[in-house]
Order: structure tokens, then C-alpha cells, then sequence
């Protein structure tokens, strides 16, 4: 997985840990957690047993709440 940045537009950073099917950073993985806690312990739980495919429902639910100023900018002259 190195070399591989994290899959939220804009972000840099080096992937850290999957999210379905694809890949996001330390800072991004955090939040999403967070994100999924919020929605309750049975959400938390209820992930551990689905699919890639059924969590990247759930990812692109949460990268929808995502607002534009949460996202990092991108580094300059890379």
C-alpha cells in the first residue's frame, strides 16, 4: 500500500487503513470512526459483518457529510 494516497479528493496523505474497497489516511480513518460511533453501537458493531462492497455504501454516506472545509488542501507544487 505505499505510494497510495487516501481516496478523499484533495487529501495527500498516505493511505492507513481501508474504508470498502478503498484506502484513506490516519486523520480520515479517525473521523470515520468517529462518524460511525455517533450512529450508534449497533451501526459499530453491524460493519464488522458486512462486505467491501456493502461498506463502501457506508463510506460514501459518511464522505456526503464531509464538509468541503474538512477536507485537507492539497500540498502545493506536488
Amino acid at each position: 500500500m505505499s505510494g497510495l494516497h487516501c481516496f478523499i479528493d484533495g487529501c495527500q496523505a498516505r493511505v492507513y487503513a481501508p474504508a470498502g474497497t478503498r484506502s484513506i489516511c490516519k486523520d480520515h480513518f479517525l473521523g470515520f470512526l468517529t462518524w460511525r460511533r455517533r450512529r450508534g453501537p449497533q451501526m459499530f458493531r453491524k460493519y464488522a459483518g458486512l462486505t467491501m462492497e456493502e461498506r463502501d455504501v457506508i463510506a460514501a454516506e459518511w464522505i456526503q457529510t464531509l464538509a468541503t472545509k474538512d477536507l485537507p488542501h492539497p500540498i502545493p507544487g506536488l
